[in-house]
């Protein structure tokens, strides 16, 4: 007699876990209410307490360094658009006068140097 393992989805593995931790189950209890061998349902609560949990899932570590990198990256979209907004034409097509300055610098800057 061959015996048929049991394949349980991702979204029942994490609901699993997260009734046994926040109800603060033990593992054999947790088992019966969920009708789980206890086997199974302790490797699934040990695998998310050493933060393996489910294949796509990562760790607390790695989604911290991800948010500081994003907060890196939204400064910069903010500082690039700040700049731009000052940069801004009128309707008489001529620069925000703060800028006025620096686009004639870098034109004589351009008008000046030899073309070869």
């Amino acid at each position: 007699m061959s015996r048929k393992t049991q394949r349980y989805s991702k979204e029942f593995k994490a609901e699993a876990v997260r009734t046994v931790l926040e109800n603060q189950l033990s593992i054999s209890e947790g088992a019966s209410r969920l009708s789980l061998p206890e086997g199974t349902l302790g490797q699934w609560v040990t695998a998310a307490r050493k933060g393996l949990g489910t294949p796509g899932s990562r760790t607390v570590a790695e989604l911290e360094s991800e948010i500081l990198q994003l907060r890196k990256a939204l400064n910069e979209a903010r500082l690039e658009r700040d700049i731009l907004k000052k940069a801004t034409v009128d309707s008489i097509c001529q620069c925000n006068p703060p800028f006025n300055y620096l686009f004639r610098c870098f034109e004589l800057q351009c008008l000046s140097r030899s073309v070869v």
